[in-house]
């Protein structure tokens, strides 16, 4: 049986889905895209600042074995271990922002896409694939495993 030239269900539009439906469905899709780049920088954040953290004993160490014991102390007291933002370091920052801002964007986007389309995701993607893709040449397929 010959697999359709098309997207497969999941990817297309219910019956009575309008344009403009799709088209704010994509586009709250594309922010929380935006909000998922963000939160992969605040967990880079968290990293870095950790990291240099850390690193600060070296620091410390360094300068007292070059005979800076004042800054080596300074150092050690004031700024290894500080808070990054008022009462806070990044683990409580990514964790506040998780469990609050980035839950609730990813819960409206699964509401949305649930009372208006059945659950189904991409679907401005997956139309604009098949408005851009050349049917019949190899590497265009609508679907894996189309072109086997």
């Amino acid at each position: 049986m010959a697999q359709q030239d098309g997207p497969d269900e999941a990817h297309q539009r219910p019956a009575g889905v309008g344009d403009g439906t799709v088209a704010a469905l994509g586009k709250l899709s594309e922010a929380l895209e935006c909000v998922e780049r963000a939160r992969g920088h605040l967990y880079s954040l968290h990293q870095l600042i950790g990291h240099a953290d850390l690193m600060l004993d070296d620091a410390v160490r360094m300068f007292r074995d070059a005979g800076h014991p004042e800054t080596a102390e300074r150092i050690r007291t004031q700024l290894l271990g500080r808070n990054v933002i008022a009462g806070r370091w990044t683990f409580q920052i990514v964790e506040d922002f998780d469990d609050g801002y980035y839950t609730l964007f990813r819960e409206l986007d699964r509401y949305a896409r649930e009372q208006l389309v059945g659950g189904r995701r991409h679907l401005h993607e997956a139309e604009m694939k098949e408005r851009r893709r050349t049917r019949g040449l190899p590497g265009h397929e609508a679907r894996p495993g189309a072109g086997d």
